[in-house]
C-alpha cells in the first residue's frame, strides 16, 4: 500500500509538469499501455480497407436489396399491424424477431459499413448488470458495469432493469465487449465518459448517454491485471482513442461537455448507425490533429442517424481519413453540418439536409485551415442528397473512382431518409415482442 501511495503522490506532485507530454489521459504510460498502443496500431493496419469505395458500394447494395425485399416500405408498414416496423437493413437483421431477448447475440451479425465484422462479446457469456453504482474504481463491485467491462474475456453485457448510472470517473472498456441496453431504459449521465482506448471489437447499443462531464482522474483500474493513474478526462459521451472495430448503434446522445463521439489516434473500422443526437455544440470529431498523419487509416461509416434539435456543428468534423456519410437526416444545425481539414475524403450520399433559417448558415460544408486553392483538391462529394430550405453542399476534388461503373450501386436518395431513420435512437424494446 505504501508503494501505491508513493506512486500516486509522485504523479500528483508533478502533474502540472507532465500534462503537456501525457498520452490521452494516461499519466503513467507504462509497459502495459505501450504494449496496448503497439497492438492497437497493428490492429488498425490490419483493419484498413485499401478500397474504401467498395465498402460504401456494398453498404448501398444492402440498402437497395432490403428495400426491394420489403416490396415498398409503406405497404410493408401497413401490413405490420403493430408488428415489426424496421425500416433499414441493419434493423431488419434483428428487430422483427419476437425472441430477440433470448437470442441477443444475433445482433452481432448485423453491422454494415466499415464496422462490419464487429462482434463485440458474441464469443463470450452474457453478463447482467444488477447494480447501477460506480463508487469503487480500484476494486469494482460484481454486478456493476465497471466490473463487467474490465474482465479479460469476451462478454455480452445486459441490464437487469431500468437504471441510471453516474460514472464517477471514465469507464475504460476492454476488448471484445458488447454493452446492450435493450429491454431496459439505461441512462449513462451526470458523470464521466465511456472510453475505448487501444481496444478492438466493441459494440455499444441501446443506451441513453447525456450530460457527461470531465472526470478528475486518479487511480483507475483498466483491467483485472492493471491499474494506472489517469489525468482529467475530456467529458465526451464516447471517446475512441486508437480503437478498432467499433459499432455504435441505436444510442441517444445529448449535452456532453466535449464531443458526443470523438474518434482519434487512428481509430478505424467504425460504424455509427441509428443514433439520435440532440442539444449539443461539437457533435462528432474524427481525427484530433492536423499533424497526426496516421489518421489517414481512419475509415468510418455514419448511417441512418438523426441529427436533431439543438445541434450546432461537427456532424462530423473530419481529418485525414475516409468517411461515408449515408442516409442520415440532418434536420437542425446552427453553423454547418459536415466539416474538416487536412484533406479527408468525405462521401455524402442520400442524406437529407434542412438548412437553418439564418441565411449565413445554409452551407452544409466547412473547410478549415486551407485556402480555396488547396481544399479544391480534397475529395468531398455529394450524391443524391436532398437539399431543403436553401441548403447546399460545396463539392471538391474528383468523383470516387470505381472499378466498374456498370456495377456501381447508388445510395437510396435523400427522399427515403425519413423512413430509413424513423427509429433512430435508443429503442423501447419489450421482451416477447418485435423490437
Amino acid at each position: 500500500m505504501g508503494a501505491l501511495n508513493h506512486k500516486l503522490g509522485f504523479a500528483l506532485a508533478f502533474l502540472t509538469v507532465m500534462v503537456p507530454v501525457l498520452r490521452a489521459n494516461i499519466a503513467d504510460f507504462d509497459e502495459v499501455w505501450q504494449k496496448r498502443a503497439k497492438e492497437a496500431k497493428k490492429a488498425a493496419i490490419e483493419a484498413y480497407e485499401p478500397n474504401p469505395a467498395k465498402v460504401a458500394e456494398d453498404f448501398n447494395q444492402r440498402v437497395h436489396e432490403d428495400m426491394q425485399g420489403s416490396n415498398n416500405t409503406r405497404r410493408s408498414l401497413k401490413k405490420s399491424k403493430g408488428g415489426c416496423l424496421a425500416t433499414n437493413p441493419i434493423d431488419r437483421c434483428w428487430r422483427c424477431r419476437k425472441d430477440w431477448a433470448n437470442h441477443r447475440k444475433r445482433l452481432a451479425n448485423c453491422a454494415l459499413g466499415f464496422g462490419r465484422g464487429t462482434t463485440g462479446g458474441k464469443a463470450g457469456k452474457i453478463y447482467t448488470v444488477t447494480d447501477p453504482s460506480d463508487d469503487n474504481l480500484m476494486t469494482p463491485k460484481p454486478g456493476t458495469l465497471r466490473f463487467a467491462v474490465i474482465q479479460p474475456e469476451p462478454l455480452w453485457i445486459i441490464f437487469a432493469h431500468n437504471m441510471v448510472i453516474r460514472l464517477s470517473e471514465e469507464l475504460i472498456v476492454t476488448d471484445n465487449k458488447t454493452i446492450d441496453g435493450r429491454g431496459a431504459n439505461v441512462h449513462i449521465c451526470d458523470g464521466a465518459q465511456i472510453t475505448l482506448q487501444f481496444v478492438r471489437n466493441v459494440i455499444i447499443h441501446g443506451l441513453h448517454i447525456h450530460d457527461t462531464h470531465p472526470g478528475n482522474g486518479g487511480l483507475i483500474r483498466d483491467s483485472l491485471e492493471h491499474f494506472g493513474i489517469r489525468t482529467r478526462s475530456d467529458g465526451d459521451g464516447i471517446s475512441l482513442f486508437g480503437a478498432t472495430n467499433v459499432w455504435i448503434d441505436h444510442v441517444s446522445m445529448s449535452h456532453c461537455f466535449d464531443g458526443l463521439i470523438d474518434a482519434i489516434e487512428a481509430s478505424t473500422a467504425i460504424t455509427i448507425s441509428n443514433c439520435h443526437f440532440t442539444r449539443h455544440n461539437e457533435v462528432m470529431l474524427f481525427g484530433g490533429s492536423d499533424s497526426y498523419s496516421d489518421d489517414a487509416r481512419m475509415q468510418i461509416t455514419v448511417a441512418f442517424n438523426h441529427f436533431g434539435q439543438g445541434l450546432v456543428q461537427r456532424m462530423p468534423r473530419c481529418r485525414w481519413g475516409f468517411v461515408h456519410v449515408v442516409n442520415n437526416d440532418y434536420t437542425h444545425w446552427l453553423m454547418y453540418a459536415i466539416g474538416g481539414s487536412q484533406h479527408p475524403t468525405i462521401v455524402s450520399q442520400g442524406n437529407r439536409f434542412i438548412a437553418p433559417v439564418d441565411p449565413n448558415c445554409k452551407e452544409v460544408t466547412k473547410r478549415d485551415y486551407a485556402p480555396d486553392s488547396v481544399w479544391k483538391s480534397w475529395t468531398w462529394r455529394s450524391e443524391d442528397d436532398l437539399m431543403l430550405n436553401g441548403a447546399f453542399f460545396v463539392e471538391s476534388g474528383s468523383p470516387i473512382r470505381n472499378v466498374n461503373k456498370n456495377n456501381v450501386i447508388k445510395a437510396k436518395p435523400g427522399t427515403f431518409v425519413t423512413r430509413l431513420t424513423r427509429f433512430a435512437g435508443a429503442l423501447n424494446c419489450v421482451k416477447g415482442k418485435p423490437c
